[in-house]
């Protein structure tokens, strides 16, 4: 069987060969193509190319008929008439360039004689900055090295290791990209301070060169292993103090570990030596997640860092939480003997609060008889309860996780705007940017040294409506008179702040409105109700959408004149602190009907106006006979009919219809 295979291979062989030499035959029967000095050159240098027919291969037997060209791949460079042709390339560029020679006959297409490769390329540089190394203790040598230039051309490199008693290893690579070569061997570290030397030579058609030596020790170039099987055990569940392992290689010495935070950049780094796959790490945060990796060393000063090692990723334990809740509160009045007290807090920051916090405990209970007192667990960040108004007030709150609770933040319930003189005094809002606002003030006139801190409340301006906005606060020390409020803030919003001054159990509290952009509203109030009171008219009307205010209102406008009039309106400007919804006016004239309408204004501008509705004071009546009426309207022969809006009867426009009789 060997035998036959073997037949069979060098047939192969021999069948290929005859189809090449077959196909050189049948490409160059006509003639020759010969090139002087070589097929390949250096750049720069010139080259002889000839052409010549073979005997009884032109187009007759008269040379002068024969015409021969040659051709730069498909660009004609030369021609003559006869059987040769001779002529000299210069300024080739780099690579290989196909010269074809051609016949040309009489009334005859142009025919293929012969061809020729010419290659242009310089002499390999000396290779350069070799480096070598084995990865891990059971790999095999690796070598690299700078080639210099391309060559352009067929280069052999050949790398060659030698070693002590007289060992030498060898390898070559025929390519023109040839940087690297795997010489396959395994260098063990039993003789860790044993030479080696490394060298590598380019040759190809135009010259050689060869490395300067480079010499090393196993050490030097032995490259460990990432280290594996990486895992953390913290000791009594918690972060404080933890074991992080790993494995190794036998031969390491020296270990370089980096830990961080999941959501940081910066790593925390630790050498440690003879560390024996284990290290202790004091430092860590609780209920955060960290990312540890490992990298290995065989010596302290020789050799090079192994890769690092895959992440390991894991959360600390929970640990007891340190913050203290940000306490806040409201109290509304209620009835003569009830108060609502309502109850908010911020969530503690991460790394006070050591874990997920699972509930809030709230305390509320009576000072000064100690009698009354509430409690509850919540999920929540607010709570309220209803409770006398007699008596003082005490809230307590704290938050826990699964190790513990907090300590409680204690404040006294008192009226936070009581002591006028401690008010804040020229209060502002300004815009600082989209969602930014500036407050300022000015400390209170009544010994504003006695001022212990500022808060600053704020949230969104909703008229009616069964549940508030969410009210937010930042405090401020006593020595500062601004704050910049970004917390929850829109723009095109109008919010509700308030500055108070504490002192001891007093307060005192200034309020203005504010946003961070406005511009005109987009309409105005519609008028829903007209009514006659004593001397004058009441007028009502239904808020702007809060999405349509596009910022803070500071005033609204009635408009009025009398129907059919050109005269300009009248109109009265209403600050909005004064009235949200009503206005009363007594400038109307009676049995005159009049057209009203209003608008609203922000800071930028005024809106379009909104509704119009007419209104007659003290009524005004005509005649009119119904016509095609049914059912109990039919009784009715001749009445007379307070007029509506646009002259149209009551009766006809609302069912608040307002009859007169005859």
């Amino acid at each position: 069987m060997a035998h036959a295979v073997r037949g069979y291979s060098l047939a192969l062989i021999f069948i290929i060969m005859w189809l090449l030499i077959k196909a050189k035959i049948d490409v160059c029967k006509r003639g020759d193509v010969t090139v002087k000095p070589s097929h390949v050159i250096l750049l720069g240098s010139a080259v002889n190319i000839s052409c010549s027919l073979k005997p009884k291969q032109g187009c007759s037997r008269y040379s002068s008929s024969n015409r021969l060209i040659l051709y730069k791949f498909d660009r004609r460079i030369s021609f003559h008439q006869g059987h040769s042709l001779s002529s000299q390339v210069t300024d080739l560029p780099l690579g290989t360039t196909l010269f074809v020679c051609k016949l040309s006959c009489i009334n005859r297409d142009e025919i293929r004689v012969c061809g020729a490769e010419i290659s242009v390329g310089v002499a390999p540089e000396q290779p350069q900055n070799i480096s070598c190394i084995q990865k891990g203790e059971q790999g095999t040598v690796a070598c690299s090295w700078d080639r210099g230039r391309d060559t352009h051309l067929y280069t052999e490199y050949t790398l060659q290791l030698s070693g002590p008693k007289n060992l030498t290893w060898q390898k070559q690579c025929k390519d023109y990209n040839c940087d690297h070569l795997d010489l396959g061997i395994n260098l063990t570290p039993a003789s860790p301070e044993s030479s080696f030397t490394a060298k590598v030579t380019a040759i190809n058609s135009l010259g050689s060169s060869s490395s300067f030596p480079s010499t090393f020790t196993v050490l030097d170039i032995v490259r460990p292993l990432p280290p594996w099987d990486i895992r953390i055990k913290f000791q009594n569940a918690s972060a404080s103090r933890c074991a992080l392992q790993w494995r190794d290689e036998g031969l390491v010495l020296l270990n370089r570990l980096r830990y961080r935070p999941r959501n940081s950049r910066a790593w925390n780094t630790v050498n440690v030596t003879n560390a024996k796959g284990r290290h202790d790490l004091l430092d860590l945060k609780p209920f955060t997640e960290y990312e540890f990796q490992i990298s290995s060393k065989l010596h302290l000063y020789k050799g090079s860092w192994s890769d690092w090692s895959e992440s390991l990723s894991t959360q600390t334990p929970e640990e007891e939480p340190t913050g203290m809740l940000d306490v806040w509160y409201m109290k509304q009045h209620i009835d003569y003997n009830r108060q609502q007290i309502s109850l908010f807090w911020k969530n503690l920051s991460v790394s006070e609060a050591r874990g997920k916090i699972l509930h809030y405990r709230v305390t509320l209970q009576e000072v000064t008889g100690g009698k009354a007192s509430f409690q509850n667990i919540t999920r929540h960040t607010s709570w309220t309860w209803v409770v006398p108004t007699s008596g003082n007030w005490a809230v307590a709150v704290s938050a826990a996780n699964s190790k513990g609770s907090s300590p409680p933040t204690r404040i006294n319930i008192t009226n936070l705007c009581g002591a006028g003189l401690l008010a804040p005094r020229q209060v502002s809002a300004d815009s600082g940017g989209v969602d930014d606002i500036v407050v300022a003030w000015q400390p209170p006139r009544k010994a504003p040294s006695t001022v212990q801190e500022y808060v600053v409340e704020w949230r969104e301006l909703r008229e009616g409506g069964d549940t508030q906005p969410p009210l937010n606060w930042l405090r401020s020390p006593p020595y500062n008179m601004s704050a910049l409020i970004s917390e929850n803030i829109k723009p095109y919003i109008c919010y509700e702040i308030r500055v108070y001054a504490l002192s001891g159990d007093q307060g005192g509290c200034s309020s203005i409105l504010g946003n961070s952009k406005h511009k005109a509203p987009l309409s105005g109030p519609n008028i829903n109700a007209i009514t006659k009171e004593k001397g004058s008219i009441l007028i009502s009307w239904n808020s702007i959408p809060a999405q349509e205010q596009m910022g803070c209102i500071l005033n609204y406008r009635i408009y009025w004149k009398e129907r059919d009039s050109d005269s300009k309106p009248q109109l009265c400007e209403i600050p909005y602190r004064v009235s949200q919804n009503s206005y009363p006016i007594n400038s109307l004239q009676p049995r005159v009907t009049y057209v009203l309408w209003m608008t609203a204004l922000t800071a930028a501008g005024e809106s379009s106006q909104g509704n119009e509705r007419e209104f007659c004071l003290q009524g005004c009546l005509f005649s009119f006979r119904p016509s095609g009426l049914s059912g109990v309207a039919k009784k009715f022969q001749t009445q007379q009919i307070a007029l509506g809006p646009r002259n149209i009867p009551l009766w006809r426009r609302s069912h608040n219809c307002r009859w007169t009789g005859s």
